[in-house]
């Protein structure tokens, strides 16, 4: 097999040859697209770096890397960024048939820096509240009208919400990934954040009686004349509903907006508040976990039980006897 070497500069490293081009593409390929360009990003960072110190960035030596990782941090960089950027690192060794360095002889020093960074400058992460069920139905109010933009965005609110989806998953869905029976609609999700490897799954959502998502959602289909493709598309300046999906941050800046609209503060709120309230509401009403999981699709029970857990934390309380 040809020699696998560094492509120009801000490039994830490449091999040489036909058959060497190929492994290296399905290699790219295990990674998102969204993921794959912010560590390429990370990448020509830490070549640079290196090139203002005279540092080889491939192979790094270990004591090197931990070096970059503390100026990292002295530089004002999350560690959570840091800890992204070392992937990044770790990832380009990786595609030129290289250890990590993290994994090489020597890489404790990096796990050393990187747990001082860790402890030292760790703080509580910011977390968006949840839209609950009485919140959601407070923003579908305050979206009134018939105008695309709001019907859009009831669409997008009781969808978002009665799905439980990601920010990501609710603008990739296609009409194609919709299926119609009785009860409702079963939404089939080809990719998500915790399925890189595409296996999918499909998430049952009921017609409802109250929020009523699937009207919505009929509703949003009809305005905008959405037959296939892209579900929520992106509305132009002139008000065209163009063939292109809406952003994830559009999303984010949409839930605010509704909160603004129904008196909560925007700032409170997320693209993540509609699936967070879909979990927090469901756990008020007693759902199972196991239950509220086939709507959420967490890997981790662990993760999906501190929801639970925290709006549970009050009932059958150890002192409700006697306090």
């Amino acid at each position: 097999m040809d020699d696998i070497v560094p492509a120009a500069a801000g490039s994830i490293p490449v091999a040489l040859g036909q058959e060497a081009d190929t492994a290296c593409d399905y290699a790219a390929a295990s990674r998102a697209a969204s993921t794959r360009l912010i560590y390429d990003a990370d990448w020509q960072r830490f070549q640079t770096w290196c090139a203002a110190r005279g540092e080889p960035p491939l192979p790094a030596d270990p004591v090197t890397v931990a070096r970059f990782c503390a100026g990292e941090a002295e530089a004002g960089r999350a560690p959570s960024t840091i800890t992204r950027r070392l992937a990044a690192i770790g990832w380009a060794h990786k595609l030129a048939g290289l250890k990590p360095p993290q994994h090489a002889d020597g890489g404790g020093a990096i796990a050393e820096v990187m747990a001082g960074i860790r402890r030292s400058r760790a703080a509580p992460p910011a977390q968006k509240a949840a839209a609950d069920a009485d919140v959601l139905r407070d923003m579908l109010r305050a979206c009134s009208g018939e105008k695309l933009r709001v019907v859009r965005a009831r669409a997008v609110l009781a969808i978002g919400f009665a799905g439980a989806f990601r920010r990501s998953e609710l603008v990739a869905l296609r009409v194609e990934d919709i299926r119609r029976d009785g009860e409702g609609i079963r939404v089939v999700i080809r990719r998500s954040k915790a399925d890189q490897e595409g296996e999918g799954a499909t998430v049952a959502i009921p017609h409802g009686d109250r929020l009523r998502p699937v009207a919505a959602l009929d509703a949003w289909l009809a305005a905008g004349r959405v037959a296939e493709g892209f579900v929520f598309r992106r509305i132009g300046r002139a008000g065209q509903v163009t063939d292109g999906p809406m952003s994830d941050r559009a999303v984010a800046r949409l839930v605010q907006a509704a909160a603004k609209g129904a008196g909560y503060d925007p700032a409170l709120f997320g693209g993540h508040s509609l699936r967070a309230g879909f979990i927090t509401s469901a756990a008020r009403t007693g759902a199972s976990i196991f239950k509220i999981q086939e709507i959420s699709r967490h890997r981790s029970l662990q993760v999906l039980a501190g929801y639970v857990r925290d709006t549970q934390i009050y009932r059958d309380h150890a002192g409700s006897g006697f306090l």
